[in-house]
């Protein structure tokens, strides 16, 4: 069993959410962060005044996996969050020991 974890744009999130439904995943969670990467932020100007942005506003979003659909997932993020820009985000997987649901007390991939 595998986390997949994704940073991703903000803006991207409705159509990954439906791509990952589509594939099957039932569940994720999302959570927001603040981050930069090699974008190093950007600079904006309000009222008048030029400020730097150094944290961007992203989304981290978690699917706990069975580890055969790990790389469909991986896939179905990557395709569906790239635009072609820098900050699009990262993806990584993290090896899981064990999962249980909390509600029927169900360990390992039964707990998905």
């Amino acid at each position: 069993m595998k986390l997949v974890t994704a940073i991703v744009r903000p803006e991207k999130f409705d159509s990954i959410r439906g791509a990952l439904e589509s594939y099957g995943v039932q569940g994720l969670t999302v959570s927001q962060a603040s981050g930069y990467g090699r974008q190093r932020g950007h600079t904006e100007v309000y009222r008048g005044a030029e400020y730097t942005v150094d944290l961007l506003p992203k989304l981290r979003v978690e699917v706990l996996a069975a580890n055969e659909w790990v790389s469909d997932i991986v896939d179905v993020l990557v395709s569906t969050a790239n635009t072609g820009r820098a900050g699009d985000g990262k993806v990584w997987v993290t090896n899981v020991e064990e999962a249980l649901r909390v509600r029927t007390g169900e360990r390992g991939d039964s707990a998905l």
